[in-house]
């Protein structure tokens, strides 16, 4: 009986430390797979097609220092004319609409004033009048020279003479700014209308009349801008103006069109710093587009290093945890039918320009062969955290 029982003991004994060793050997190979599946992220079908998951290239791309800065489309003073009627008048007839094309010297609109007809009156009868002083005045001159008459009377013809010129000199100046030529100006043309024309050609971006409306040399009738030569006028900081030169190329991105990249370069650099410590800096586009205005606002940045290749990825492909920068590749084994499997690789993040970011890799990933997650990345990111809070909480 003895001999039975210490059987039946072993037996026993050798059955715990069989179960002892299977829970030691689980424990162990469940540890080891999740060490292995950290930074690793699996997708059902179902989860990749919610996800929207798109792929990308790790690319190497010329990447130079650059400074983000603020600005807007502008004209030049010159470009850019308020139209006024240098004679006060009465709106007799206009074309003008906001947004309408005119050319130099087309007619805007005609004002009438019953005043313009007695300015040219004044000019036709003082010309009459200088005719018959010029007679006067050179009959007076030959008396006078012959001792016959009084050099007084000479004097004093030659006094209005030459008084006569001057008032008919300002007159006709006068007429010039009514847009009434003097040269042609005869008794049957006498008008109380005249027209005022465009000063250059340009779009009308500001209409200040109506018909009927007096008008006066003070007011603005109308405004008329020049696109031919926009530039951009850009806002740096103080800190930033050293490092910034003459014929440095800019990129820049309209705030309504942030994915259309256009060409400028530097052009002026002003000396005066503004109170909120930043400097005005005057850019000339490259390429000329007529579908830009006055007043857009942009994003320029300002190449100010040299070109070196880099090893980049979109911007949108970097993700942060923690203060730490990631990227998502996708596996190149898939382990399942149905599995989608990604992983995390931190990286160093670096310079960014044109919607790309510069990236430190591990030598060992081959750039030409790896995809990384362009789309979705924070979705794998998010599932990626709540595994490992699920994993500490086991």
């Amino acid at each position: 009986m003895k001999a039975l029982s210490y059987i039946y003991i072993g037996i026993i004994f050798g059955l715990i430390c069989s179960c002892q060793n299977k829970t030691t050997v689980t424990t162990e190979d469940t540890h080891h797979e999740h060490e292995h599946a950290e930074g690793v992220v699996e997708l059902s079908d179902a989860q990749y097609k919610e996800a929207k998951i798109q792929l990308g290239k790790i690319e190497m791309k010329d990447l130079q220092a650059t400074i983000e800065v603020n600005g807007m489309l502008d004209v030049p003073p010159q470009n850019l004319v308020s139209v006024s009627a240098m004679m006060g008048g009465f709106v007799k007839t206009t074309m003008l609409l906001q947004g309408k094309k005119v050319s130099k010297g087309q007619v805007l609109l005609t004002i009438q004033n019953p005043s313009f007809i007695a300015i040219q009156t004044m000019y036709l009868e003082n010309v009459q009048k200088l005719k018959f002083l010029e007679l006067e005045y050179k009959r007076q001159e030959e008396l006078s020279n012959e001792n016959v008459a009084s050099k007084k009377i000479f004097q004093q013809i030659s006094s209005d003479y030459h008084s006569l010129q001057a008032s008919l000199r300002g007159q006709e100046e006068e007429l010039k700014i009514l847009n009434i030529n003097p040269r042609t100006l005869t008794q049957t043309n006498i008008t109380s209308v005249v027209s005022i024309y465009a000063p250059i050609s340009g779009y009308v971006t500001t209409v200040n009349i109506n018909l009927g409306k007096y008008v006066t040399p003070q007011d603005v009738i109308c405004e008329i801008v020049n696109t031919e030569h926009l530039h951009a006028e850009l806002t740096v900081f103080e800190k930033d103006i050293p490092k910034i030169k003459i014929g440095q190329k800019i990129g820049f991105y309209l705030v309504n069109e942030s994915g259309l990249e256009r060409r400028a370069h530097v052009y002026l650099i002003n000396h005066q710093i503004s109170s909120e410590r930043t400097v005005r800096v005057h850019a000339h586009i490259d390429v000329e587009d007529p579908t830009l205005m006055p007043s857009m606002y942009l994003k320029a940045f300002i190449e100010v290093g040299e070109n070196n290749k880099k090893t980049v990825v979109p911007e949108k492909a970097i993700v942060q945890s923690a203060g730490k920068n990631y990227i998502f590749i996708k596996d190149s084994i898939q382990k399942e039918v149905g599995q989608h499997s990604y992983t995390a690789i931190e990286v160093s993040k670096g310079i960014s320009q044109h919607g790309y970011s510069e990236i430190d890799l591990p030598e060992v990933l081959d750039i030409k062969t790896t995809h990384v997650v362009v789309e979705g990345a924070y979705t794998l990111l998010s599932k990626m955290n709540v595994s490992e809070e699920e994993g500490h909480g086991h």
